[in-house]
């Protein structure tokens, strides 16, 4: 019998001096071929940039004339490319605009090359998103990388450390920011409480509902089981397509009450007639049946806290999830009762929804809403992606922004929140978000990731101020002004130490009522997360 071999994959040395690019896309097309205008213009940017420093760049893939845009926009794609880059060459993957890191991990875990993942430095599409997800990504999957960010490399800042790059295949950032967390003083009632919430969790147990895992390429965002559950806390994996089913269970005059409860609370609705552009009444009362079911499916399985996928499968079936997830994070809102009408569920609480099933912001969540409850505090806690920002007066101000809601008491009540349709780019079927200007006030930031095996959390303080009104429109018109914003600033942090460090696309934020109270309620978090095992990194100006 003559058997078939395989011929082993050779490839040609790489020339000297010269690194190869990769553009990691979308996984939908919309998206893909509005980004691709200012994909190119900052592969242009860079380039010229490498040129400057007497390197060349190769593409290591074309543009599609009959798609009409030059991503990689699936893992087969990807996988085929990469096969075609020499295995050490000097490989950077540029990052304009949101991507899916899924897209090109298969090639980067076997490359041997120098990685770089840049992005610029721009609000107006989420590269700097997808950027912080793919880095997020690597250090889970224990991939070397180096990152950098401008506005158009042509600053001393970025060429200097591009040089580096180029020179050495790594760049040194400064994470002085970062500290262990030490020995935590034992008689705080802090301390104490947050290692008593622990060992009940331990003990106890508490389950996260995932409807359908690994949303939009977030590798970084799935925790595995065996590092999940040694915290106590464990997975109920849900499909969406029961969801769809428990919402067409829903009666309209159940949706009609939420969205009565909701007028009466003062959310403003902007609605349009135009369906395929604007926010119309129809698709809030799916968005509600959502909420309800959402509820419902909850309950029936003891959840703790709750993940919708959303923005792959049940984009092209129902409208937007943004609405629900920001009414399930609130204390207040609109009020569900079980089937049979006897109770009302999760009634006078917040049900933690982690947006776009990230695993590490259910973990944060789960506990920080255990914390501040405990503490009497405002339990309403979400995630926000690390959009963007300018200096303003003198300081660093983050624009944070999630794709579609915030608890509305972020915002200063439902009063002081509105919804807008959902861009079409990314929601054919539209659904509103539950947007706003979160008030000024103390917040404690976090991020639970995967380094080296093992969870670790990044834990901070900070605060969010008041911009003019004319100056949040503006960061809104350089970003999104359908989803709800946060101007933060990050205590002892500067803008390039945060892109250094940070392991995700997500920041986790919730408010405390005053300075000493955000150390206090921090002090027990990093006591919970101690005692469950986590590695805690202190990072900034923090009192503890």
């Amino acid at each position: 019998m003559t058997y078939a071999f395989p011929s082993p994959r050779t490839h040609p040395a790489a020339p000297a001096k010269t690194l190869y690019t990769v553009a990691s896309g979308d996984l939908r097309l919309s998206a893909n071929v509005k980004c691709w205008p200012t994909q190119q213009k900052l592969e242009a940017d860079f380039g010229r940039a490498v040129s400057q420093l007497g390197w060349a760049v190769e593409r290591a893939h074309g543009v599609d004339p009959t798609l009409g845009h030059g991503f990689i926009d699936s893992q087969r794609r990807g996988i085929d490319v990469f096969a075609t880059i020499p295995p050490d060459a000097p490989i950077v993957v540029v990052d304009a605009v949101w991507q899916y890191s899924h897209h090109v991990l298969p090639g980067l875990r076997t490359h041997t090359g120098p990685i770089l993942l840049v992005a610029n430095w721009a609000g107006d599409f989420p590269g700097l998103v997808g950027m912080l997800n793919l880095a997020g990504s690597l250090t889970k999957a224990n991939v070397g990388y180096s990152s950098l960010w401008s506005k158009d490399f042509t600053d001393a800042w970025a060429l200097e450390r591009l040089g580096e790059w180029l020179h050495t295949g790594d760049i040194s950032h400064d994470v002085s920011h970062v500290h262990d967390l030490g020995a935590l003083d034992e008689g705080t009632e802090e301390v104490r409480l947050g290692r008593a919430l622990a060992r009940q969790l331990q003990q106890e147990k508490a389950i996260v509902g995932v409807f359908d895992e690994g949303c939009m390429g977030m590798y970084n965002a799935i925790i595995d089981d065996e590092l999940l559950n040694p915290l106590g806390v464990f997975k109920e994996r849900l499909s969406q397509s029961a969801l769809v089913v428990e919402m067409n269970r829903v009666t309209d005059e159940e949706a009609d009450a939420a969205k009565a409860w909701l007028d009466e609370a003062g959310l403003d609705f902007r609605f349009g007639e135009d369906p395929n552009l604007e926010l119309t009444p129809d698709q809030v009362a799916s968005q509600l049946k959502m909420y309800i079911a959402a509820l419902r499916i909850s309950d029936d399985f003891g959840l703790d806290a709750v993940g919708i996928q959303y923005q792959q499968g049940l984009k092209d079936t129902v409208p937007a999830s943004d609405l629900a997830e920001g009414l399930l994070n609130n204390v207040e809102r609109p009020p569900v009762r079980s089937r049979d009408g006897s109770r009302v569920l999760y009634e006078g609480d917040a049900l933690p929804h982690f947006n776009e099933v990230d695993e590490g912001v259910a973990v944060d969540a789960l506990a920080t809403n255990r914390i501040w409850k405990a503490m009497g505090l405002d339990p309403a806690t979400t995630l926000h992606d690390v959009r963007w920002g300018e200096e303003y007066d003198g300081e660093f101000v983050w624009v944070f922004e999630i794709s579609g809601s915030v608890p509305a008491s972020h915002n200063g009540g439902y009063h002081r929140s509105y919804s807008l349709r959902q861009p079409p780019m990314f929601f054919p079927l539209g659904g509103g978000t539950l947007a706003g200007c979160s008030k000024p006030g103390e917040i404690v930031w976090s991020r639970l990731f995967i380094m080296d095996g093992r969870l670790h959390l990044d834990l901070g303080r900070g605060h969010v101020v008041e911009l003019p009104p004319e100056e949040t429109q503006r960061r809104l018109d350089a970003t999104d002004p359908q989803w709800p914003i946060m101007h933060a600033v990050l205590d002892g942090v500067s803008r390039d130490q945060l892109m250094a460090r940070h392991r995700a696309n997500h920041i986790q934020v919730v408010y405390a009522p005053d300075a000493a109270t955000a150390d206090n309620a921090l002090r027990a978090k990093a006591a919970l997360f101690d005692e469950l095992g986590v590695q805690v990194h202190l990072c900034g100006a923090i009192t503890i």
